[in-house]
């Protein structure tokens, strides 16, 4: 084969070579996103089409199939925006959302004709490209029209990290092209037979108490009362604290490339998977050392040994709120701990797609999970959290660290960002859009909980037991919109005699009987030490 690896620029596609989870070669098309020289030979980075980002990767010209090389568009040879070179052009994807957001902020510019200040700290954010598809619209609950707009997840894109339970876990609602909530299921399959819901007729009273045997049980909702709360999910007025939601307007060709080779921390070696803005100097290095206990980046393993000898921290800086067993958790204010902060958010950064970071962390909060041994408290993973949120946010960003995942981690940050809801008598949500990894945690979560209340309600003189959404929501502090989101991707909801009821299925019972028992860590809320603060009287910053 002719070598035209000469002719190969940036903006090229072509298949590429790659090994698929089973270990087989495969020809995924792929974006050639930079050229280097090195002696001897080429190298491209590539971006494999519709496959996470953290997949991309350096590959040599014997990977490259030449035969389906597609060169980029003339029109695309120079990109231009907004009349400055060196930024990639707009997709056709972004322009249309771009001229979306513009007709949205046209219909919902203020009336008086004044110009609202735009929030300016901003931190880190994680965000998933939202799929726009159609399929069968849900009926919404009595008194939640507002939810089933807020509770509208994106779809997860598919990914060779994908795992047997991933489609277990795919999200159930999704965007129609008028706005409009629609359902895919995934988890239990449709029973022959079984119909929708129409006006409640016969067949489905039939079908409801035909799947209720000694295993199952039918829960009865209540109509949910008007909670004081707003749910619509749309701000009343614009935030003036710092927001994790990036904005993909500055994206260029160095943000789309991963810049750190591998990381050291601690007794781990990390490779990281996105972009981290560290100094250019230090992307050359073939490894960043980083000090485990204060996260402070160096050039080599001399000045990490000539560090440590002057590092006295054995622990994140801040509050020790939580201790059992090994595992603790650390309360870090983001203005008194400023140099820890940002350190934290630059290796966050390699691990979180989508996310805009800023050296502001004044707003947030970080809560760090650790677990203990003779050398001190290893960083495990962690959440931040607004001092101030508008929109009920109880996390903003929230990251276990590679070594450390698919062990339970996830969940227990999960449920200990709840735990702090429960003390501080809020409901709480976390930062939407969520990332991929992001959705399948919390999805398992809401899932596991909610399932945990509703098999524990006991029936009364010999009737169902009765609940409402806003009771499931007051106990587990989670937001009303992700129970409800919650139910109806669990295909719960039943509609019987002009009422909402929950048929707990056999399957679903059996599964989440055998989920609970894989699931160790749990947080003990008598183990928690925690006062939460008023952060609305700006002295306490």
């Amino acid at each position: 084969m002719a070598d035209h690896s000469g002719e190969i620029t940036e903006g090229c596609r072509l298949p590429v070579l790659r090994k698929n989870q089973e270990n087989e070669d495969e020809w995924p098309l792929a974006e050639i996103l930079s050229v280097k020289d090195i002696p001897g030979r080429k190298l491209y980075y590539v971006h494999y089409i519709d496959f996470n980002k953290r997949l991309d990767e350096w590959v040599t010209p014997d990977r490259l199939d030449m035969k389906k090389l597609q060169f980029p568009k003339k029109e695309a040879k120079t990109p231009m925006k907004n009349g400055l070179p060196g930024s990639r052009p707009n997709s056709p994807e972004r322009d249309v959302k771009k001229s979306l957001d513009l007709h949205g902020q046209s219909a919902s510019a203020p009336s008086r004709g004044k110009t609202l200040p735009t929030p300016k700290r901003k931190a880190e954010s994680v965000s998933l490209a939202t799929q726009v598809t159609a399929a069968t619209p849900v009926p919404s609950l009595p008194g939640s029209a507002e939810a089933s707009q807020a509770s509208v997840y994106p779809t997860i894109r598919d990914s060779p990290f994908s795992i047997k339970s991933r489609e277990e876990h795919e999200p159930l609602t999704s965007l129609t092209t008028n706005g409009t909530m629609s359902i895919q299921r995934h988890l239990i399959p449709p029973q022959p037979g079984r119909k929708r819901k129409n006006c409640g007729g016969t067949d489905e009273m039939v079908k409801v108490f035909q799947n209720n045997s000694p295993r199952c049980s039918t829960v009865y909702l209540l109509p949910g009362e008007d909670s004081q709360d707003s749910s619509d999910g749309i701000p009343s007025a614009p935030r003036m604290t710092g927001s994790l939601v990036s904005d993909r307007s500055h994206d260029d060709i160095v943000t789309r490339m991963k810049n750190i080779n591998c990381i050291e921390l601690g007794r781990h070696r990390l490779k990281p998977w996105y972009f981290s803005p560290y100094s250019q100097e230090l992307t050359s290095l073939p490894i960043l050392y980083l000090c485990e206990f204060c996260l402070k980046y160096l050039k080599s393993l001399k000045c990490l040994q000539r560090h440590l000898t002057k590092c006295n921290l054995r622990h994140p800086p801040g509050n020790e709120i939580y201790r059992k067993g090994t595992i603790s958790f650390f309360e870090i204010d983001g203005r008194k701990n400023k140099a820890y902060s940002q350190n934290l958010c630059l290796l966050a950064k390699c691990f979180l797609d989508h996310k805009t970071l800023y050296y502001d962390t004044d707003p947030f909060l970080f809560y760090v999970m650790t677990e203990y041994d003779s050398k001190g408290f290893h960083i495990v993973g962690y959440f931040s959290k607004e001092k101030e949120s508008t929109e009920d946010y109880n996390v903003a960003c929230i990251l276990t660290l590679p070594p450390y995942q698919r062990r339970g981690y996830g969940k227990l940050l999960i449920e200990f960002s709840y735990e702090l809801s429960k003390v501080e008598g809020k409901t709480g949500t976390p930062e939407k859009p969520l990332s991929d990894l992001g959705l399948l945690s919390y999805r398992s979560y809401w899932s596991q909980t909610i399932l945990e209340i509703l098999m524990d309600l006991k029936s009364e003189n010999g009737e169902r037991p009765q609940i409402t959404i806003n009771e499931i929501s007051e106990i587990t502090s989670v937001k009303k919109e992700d129970v409800i989101s919650t139910l109806q991707y669990l295909n719960l909801i039943n509609y019987y005699k002009g009422q909402y009821i929950l048929t707990l299925s056999e399957d679903i019972v059996e599964g989440h009987e055998r989920a609970m028992q894989k699931r160790h860590l749990r947080i003990d809320p008598k183990c928690l030490h925690f006062t939460p603060k008023d952060w609305s009287k700006r002295g306490k910053w």
